[in-house]
């Protein structure tokens, strides 16, 4: 188990290298330069231009950019933003708790929703409790999140006179303002994301009950709530655990439409503002982020096989 643990966190170190790498000259090779959107309407000279690339360190070769800033990095140091002047780090911090608490609700919401859902499916194959879930299922990945996010407001506009607070309230500041906002964004994201882990479930039990070791428990007389729960389940969940790990990385950068239609300053608004102004740091500071979220997951999903199916641990 120990080998196996050590495996898989030795993988994180070249996956975060290679991610940062591959964003930081893809960047260069984009077209558009940040100090000329910078400076955009403003009349100055060719050597005022010059000079903010300098200060910026545009003015260096690729590879001595990049260099200095895996050096700044390996010290915790992400650098500073080209549009704002403030720390990368702390234009991300300000926005990570309210990312990170949408996603973490969302995948509560999913999870509860999903698993008995998905279930009650599998058992009650092609009855009518089958086919009420997989029309509730199905209608959650046609709708897009930002859409059921716009009904929502309007039916809290309408009937409750609600509409998005313009700041955020952190949540051990005020509980209740707190969830109040979030509830709604993570209630329209996390119905679509239920929506795919109970097509997943009742895909992985329907799947795990025609084994051979079910019908050997069947045999045996053991009660079928006990099959499906000892035996079934556990084996089931392992895609069901990938889906959902996979889905709550994407949540922290993903919900740029979500977090607009909700007035919320996430991550991802926080991603279009730096692409859109051609900030490379930040950018640069975004997409690590994201990749760390994705390498982190990933490796608790590894943890979590190991545990679900023990072949693995021993292989």
């Amino acid at each position: 188990m120990l080998r196996y643990i050590l495996n898989r966190i030795l993988l994180i170190i070249p996956t975060l290298l290679g991610v940062a790498i591959l964003v930081f000259f893809m960047l260069r090779l984009m077209p558009g330069d940040p100090v000329a959107i910078m400076l955009e309407g403003a009349n100055v000279t060719r050597e005022v231009v010059e000079a903010e690339r300098a200060r910026l360190g545009l003015d260096q070769p690729a590879y001595i950019q990049f260099f200095k800033w895996m050096g700044a990095i390996l010290q915790g140091d992400f650098g500073v933003s080209m549009w704002t002047g403030k720390s990368v780090t702390y234009e991300i911090g300000i926005r990570l708790e309210l990312s990170l608490q949408v996603a973490v609700m969302a995948t509560i919401l999913a999870i509860l929703l999903a698993l008995p859902l998905g279930t009650l499916s599998a058992i009650f194959k092609d009855t009518w409790i089958d086919h009420s879930i997989r029309m509730i299922s199905i209608a959650g990945l046609a709708v897009p999140s930002f859409w059921l996010g716009m009904i929502i407001i309007l039916l809290l506009l309408t009937y409750f006179s609600w509409i998005p607070p313009l700041t955020f309230t952190p949540f051990f500041e005020d509980p209740l303002a707190n969830l109040s906002q979030l509830i709604w964004p993570a209630l329209a994201v996390g119905y679509r994301y239920s929506a795919v882990a109970t097509r997943m479930m009742r895909s992985s039990i329907l799947e795990v009950l025609q084994e051979d070791y079910i019908r050997t428990a069947r045999a045996k007389g053991v009660y079928e709530r006990l099959v499906v729960a000892r035996h079934a389940m556990r084996n089931a969940m392992l895609p069901v655990v990938t889906v959902i790990g996979l889905e709550f990385a994407f949540l922290i950068g993903g919900l740029v439409v979500t977090e607009q239609v909700f007035n919320l300053n996430g991550i991802g608004k926080l991603f279009v503002q730096a692409v859109a102004r051609g900030d490379y740091t930040m950018i640069q500071g975004l997409v690590l982020l994201v990749a760390v979220f994705f390498v982190l997951i990933n490796f608790v999903i590894d943890m979590l096989y190991a545990f679900l199916d023990p072949r693995i641990r021993y292989r």
